[in-house]
């Protein structure tokens, strides 16, 4: 098959893609279309049907697996896919791993490097707390493991969020190391805690979408729930240090403007957020440029960025 981020403008396409969601709109003109989002393992895509009751396009629905024939044509500097003919594909038509993003990087290493962590943790409170959720609760290792960070944007893929919570400790334990102001054990311990929400804002792939609970509450606050109901099973807990803890997940967005109910009042929970948006900034910008496959230095403005972006290619 050929993947999408290897198509460009003026190319036609033949294959099987995951549809991630389909709507229906109206132009302006009154003209009924189907606005849809095409997926593979490299990225996502949108895609319009104008014409929806034509003879070449077949009944399907989001999450189905398509096969379609179109060409790929630019909008406001944005690839999309133009659909001519589209039909359901049947199972053993395609393989679904080559429609789902994964971690480069191994699930047993990233989990084996936050068990380590919980290892050096001194505080026998904290130690307990994270063992609970990262050694004793299989249910959640498993969603942690799979879920995304992310609908869009930064980690938005399988193992995405192990990896996000791996990168944010490591950034960590160096900010640890370097700042004696900082108290080492509850800041490794919020940096493995501040997105656990995710697990429940989101919902698994192949759809990643905000679920519920997610739309009403968001991450921030479902985490600060999860860890509060999982200090109540340890005997002695100092309220204190849950408070403080809480206050590190609570703030990581930094700002009210950002999400977080609270601004930061620890020298922690400063750290943690600049962890937190130093990794998925970081992330964001090399999936940007991983993703333009144009022999260009300059890649165009970044509404993320509010910049034009550029490569720096070979200095």
């Amino acid at each position: 098959m050929r993947y999408l981020n290897d198509l460009r403008e003026g190319d036609r396409i033949n294959g099987i893609y995951l549809c991630k969601q389909k709507t229906s709109a109206m132009t302006k003109n009154g003209k009924p279309y189907e606005n849809v989002t095409l997926q593979d393992k490299t990225m996502s895509l949108d895609g319009k049907i104008w014409d929806p009751n034509s003879n070449g396009i077949d009944e399907f629905d989001a999450l189905d697996y398509i096969d379609i024939n179109g060409e790929v044509t630019s909008f406001a500097g944005t690839l999309q896919i133009n659909i001519r003919r589209a039909r359901k594909a049947q199972p053993g038509e395609y393989d679904p791993a080559d429609y789902l993003p994964v971690s480069e990087n191994s699930t047993e290493t990233m989990l084996g490097f936050l068990r380590e962590e919980i290892s050096t943790i001194r505080n026998p409170y904290l130690q307990k707390l994270l063992s609970a959720f990262f050694t004793e609760d299989a249910g959640f290792i498993k969603s942690f493991s799979e879920h995304s960070a992310a609908k869009s944007v930064h980690h938005s893929f399988i193992g995405g969020l192990l990896e996000h919570t791996s990168s944010v400790t490591r950034l960590c334990e160096y900010l640890a190391g370097a700042y004696p102001v900082l108290n080492r054990d509850l800041l490794i311990t919020a940096a493995m805690l501040h997105d656990i929400g995710k697990v429940k804002e989101l919902s698994s792939f192949p759809l990643n979408d905000y679920t519920d609970s997610g739309q009403l509450l968001g991450h921030i606050v479902i985490g600060a729930q999860m860890v509060h109901d999982k200090i109540r099973t340890i005997e002695g807990f100092p309220e204190t240090l849950e408070n403080i803890l809480i206050h590190c997940i609570l703030s990581h967005h930094g700002e009210l403007e950002f999400g977080s109910p609270k601004k930061p009042a620890l020298a922690e929970a400063f750290a943690l957020n600049l962890a937190d948006n130093t990794d998925a900034k970081m992330e964001t910008i090399t999936e940007i440029m991983a993703a333009d496959k144009s022999k260009k230095d300059w890649i165009g403005f970044n509404r993320l960025f509010e910049s034009n972006l550029r490569k720096t290619g070979d200095i």
